[in-house]
């Protein structure tokens, strides 16, 4: 593979590298562009669609588990990995049928295979889970889908196609026999013909990569070219070819030369939507990383890094860990970052490297229980984050199957609601729930027409077992798909 680096054009923008040095990186192509002004936005309403696996609490095994949710890039397909090492595709309906005057928003099961099986690392007696770490789907190029998935050190490419055509049986010209007598074909050659037969889904492994991660992989990437993609692990990203399974060139290594030295983890990492040389990763201090891959083979030396200064008096020994970056996604426009860490989701401009341009607070509620939640291992949670097709909502998830959806240029939040992930009437109204403190009376919130509007749930209620980590948000409609333990929840705004 050759990597061609190209001269900065005319206009770039000066950072620092880690030495210090004055490092120019090329935007002349890039997606900086003129300030976008949000009008503020109303908060959707979200409405139950639908519920997947068994709703029954007590009912599932830990295989069950979802620990993954992605669309495909038109939104016609939804996968799903668990910790059991399968992928389940759902499709959209595709019966023609319409709700409300709007296409039917109902997704069913399309495909199911075992992606990932368990094995064993006999050179360091190490058990390696089959469990999916993340899924992405590829651009859709002829009639079958192709996704990567991947789990803590191997990733595969799989096909999945259609077949609804077969040849008929009494089409052959000689008997379909392991052995095959030239001798005794008589009279007219016969042409096959083909009929239609039970459409059937087969998913096929195309490629594996594997061996070239020490650390377990967190995070896939599929490049804005379609021909190469990243992984990355906690201390190395490599770049692949999608044709090439036996190497991959490794374009970020923080590994210390002494191990007592590392300070910081890789959490995430991702490509840019639509220019080929940009990718990001963040750490476990919170920091984001811009890289330009036409700078230099090995982008250890960033192009910008996007972190907030830390306030010195409101430090605690729980400020690293909920600073940690837990997701990071790039706006459909290219121009935004999108970050969630253990309380916050946050909004950066590419432009601006010194803090934030929005914060939205997500469970602020538990900074008094941070210390419950070091002991029960709660803190160390990875929750995703989610940008709407159009850009101008932002979704996240939280405890007690709450989850939680900002309308971006709504004062940081403030009117944003909290939604329960659980089961109703199709496309009823999603009760909202507000979370109180404990220390603080539980409120009596009426709607104008006297019925309760959202219900109060005291901190102290919480379920912290009940989580919604894994999230989606359809590329074009306002549809989501959120993973609760074993159950898909999929609402809309019809």
């Amino acid at each position: 593979m050759v990597m061609e680096v190209d001269e900065p054009a005319v206009a770039a923008t000066t950072s620092q590298n880690e030495s210090g040095q004055d490092y120019e990186m090329d935007t002349s192509e890039g997606p900086i562009e003129t300030d976008e002004q949000f009008e503020p936005e109303e908060q959707i309403q979200w409405k139950f669609n639908q519920v997947k696996g068994n709703i029954d609490a007590d009912v599932h095994t830990e295989a069950d588990v979802i620990s993954c949710v992605e669309f495909s890039h038109d939104g016609e397909y939804l996968a799903t990995g668990d910790k059991g090492g399968r992928v389940v595709i759902f499709q959209r309906d595709q019966s023609g049928k319409y709700v409300k005057g709007v296409r039917s928003r109902e997704y069913n099961v399309y495909s199911t295979f075992q992606s990932h099986e368990p094995e064993f690392d006999y050179l360091k007696s190490l058990e390696i889970d089959e469990k999916i770490n993340q899924i992405r789907w590829l651009k859709k190029k002829n009639a079958a889908n192709f996704i990567l998935s991947t789990n803590d050190k191997t990733i595969k490419l799989w096909k999945i196609s259609e077949r609804e055509r077969k040849i008929a049986d009494d089409a052959w010209n000689l008997p379909r026999t392991n052995r095959i007598n030239t001798s005794s074909f008589r009279g007219r050659l016969q042409i096959p013909s083909i009929v239609p037969m039970e459409l059937i889904v087969e998913a096929s492994p195309r490629r594996v990569y594997g061996n070239a991660h020490t650390y377990h992989v967190n995070s896939i990437s599929v490049n804005s070219d379609q021909e190469t993609f990243l992984s990355a692990d906690d201390l190395r990203v490599n770049l692949w070819n999608l044709e090439i399974t036996n190497e991959s060139f490794n374009i970020v290594d923080i590994k210390p030369a002494n191990m007592e030295e590392l300070t910081e983890v890789i959490t995430a990492a991702e490509f840019h939507p639509t220019q080929c040389n940009w990718f990001v990763y963040s750490s476990s201090k919170g920091s984001i990383r811009l890289c330009d891959m036409r700078d230099r083979a090995l982008c250890d030396a960033y192009a910008k890094i996007f972190e907030e200064p830390e306030d010195p008096q409101s430090r605690s020994f729980f400020s690293e860990i909920i600073a940690s970056v837990s997701d990071v996604k790039f706006s459909h426009n290219g121009r935004y970052l999108l970050t969630r860490d253990y309380l916050t989701v946050k909004v950066w401009d590419l432009n601006m490297e010194s803090q934030p341009v929005e914060t939205y607070p997500v469970h602020n509620y538990l900074r008094t229980k941070l210390c419950a939640l070091y002991e029960n291992d709660s803190i160390f949670d990875k929750f995703e984050c989610d940008w709407s097709g159009d850009d101008k909502h932002i979704l996240t998830g939280s405890y007690h199957n709450l989850f939680r959806s900002y309308a971006r240029g709504n004062q940081q939040g403030a009117d944003a609601k909290t939604w329960e992930a659980r089961p109703q009437e199709p496309h009823s109204n999603l009760r909202s729930r507000f979370v109180v403190p404990s220390a603080k009376r539980r409120r009596n919130n009426l709607s104008s027409s006297g019925e309760a509007a959202e219900e109060d749930l005291s901190s102290d209620q919480l379920q912290f077992d009940r989580k919604i980590l894994h999230t989606a948000w359809h590329p074009k409609d306002n549809i989501i798909a959120l993973a609760a333990t074993n159950n898909l929840y999929i609402f809309s705004d019809v």
